[in-house]
């Protein structure tokens, strides 16, 4: 802040003192003063520039001390400035303009030591006003700062949390597959991992991604549960086609699979429908992941079914405040439903 304060403070020490030659010059022809007038205004400014030169030095030293402690050096220092002011005042009046009817004793000279009072405390409250602006603005900057890097952090936490038993099951089952010698099946299952892990490193959380690279990646995601339950999990994936570039969150809907098939494929002895359904309603995007197992507790669905759903909520909530919507709700003919509603946006034409 010293820095950028030190780059504005001669701009402005010009400016502003160029402004008081002008109006006191003014000012004085205004009263019938004469053209000689310009030399005791101008002898003035520059005395006023030279004085509050230093001053300005004093108070970058002074200006966060405690209120006693800085009036303790601020008054001297302005009683100092005001003096030297008035003298200077008091000289180029009598130099320049010898027939002014200027008293010459100490009444003249503290008349114009109170018009040089004036003048330097303007001044420096003029240093304080623009110096706390500056400080609140790049308070405020770094709080901002602050805020939007807590907001990346909590977006990186909640996408980061990878179900640990997914993985697990999965490296068990590519287990199983080499001690049956499904060599081939395993090396598949361990490709689909080694690329769906690999994309949840690169992708950064509040990126959003076209809806049909966010499917591309979910299917892989698909491709390694479908290997563990071959017979218990069915697909209902409909998706139209105009909606390939619309634009969702990176992952958004492979912990809404992950708690399906947790809580219903794993779950259930028979074999089981996911439905993933995304339709655009006008300005809307909705995404519908649905399944027909064995379905929730009402207080795990009003809970919203474990920590991937909870953390998917928070996400959203940080990505769009209140434009979002996640809702949660037991099917009548058995299983749970999970439904985002989503501003409609889509991906810059290539």
């Amino acid at each position: 802040m010293n820095t950028m304060f030190r780059l504005h403070f001669w701009p402005l020490q010009i400016l502003g003192w160029s402004a008081y030659l002008l109006v006191n010059y003014l000012s004085a022809v205004a009263h019938g003063k004469t053209f000689d007038y310009l030399d005791v205004s101008l002898t003035i400014s520059v005395g006023g520039f030279l004085l509050t030169w230093p001053l300005h030095h004093v108070l970058k030293r002074i200006w966060q001390w405690s209120p006693w402690r800085l009036l303790r050096v601020l008054v001297p220092c302005f009683v100092l400035v005001t003096v030297t002011m008035g003298f200077i005042s008091a000289f180029s009046v009598q130099t320049y303009c010898p027939n002014e009817c200027v008293p010459r004793n100490v009444y003249g000279y503290l008349a114009y030591s109170g018009s040089a009072a004036m003048v330097v405390m303007s001044w420096i409250g003029l240093w304080f006003g623009i110096r706390l602006q500056r400080a609140y603005s790049e308070e405020r900057q770094r709080v901002l700062q602050a805020n939007q890097q807590a907001h990346e952090a909590q977006l990186k936490m909640l996408r980061y949390q990878l179900n640990p038993h997914f993985l697990f099951n999965t490296l068990n089952a590519i287990a199983t597959l080499v001690l049956e010698q499904s060599n081939d099946t395993a090396e598949r299952m361990l490709g689909a991992l080694s690329r769906f892990l690999r994309y949840t490193l690169e992708q950064e959380p509040q990126q959003r991604v076209p809806l049909q690279r966010e499917m591309e990646i979910l299917n892989l995601y698909l491709g390694i549960e479908k290997m563990r339950f071959p017979d218990r999990l069915q697909l209902d994936i409909r998706l139209d086609p105009a909606l390939d570039q619309a634009l969702v969150p990176s992952l958004i809907l492979q912990p809404l699979v992950e708690n399906a098939i947790k809580h219903a494929v794993a779950r259930s002895e028979r074999a089981c429908t996911l439905q993933i359904h995304i339709s655009r309603e006008g300005q809307l995007l909705r995404l519908r992941v649905a399944d027909d197992g064995p379905g929730c507790d009402p207080k795990v669905i009003a809970e919203g079914c474990g920590v991937g759903l909870r953390n998917t909520r928070e996400r959203l909530q940080t990505l769009y405040g209140s434009a979002q919507q996640l809702l949660v709700s037991e099917r009548p003919e058995g299983g749970v439903a999970v439904e985002i509603t989503l501003p409609l946006q889509w991906a810059a034409p290539r």
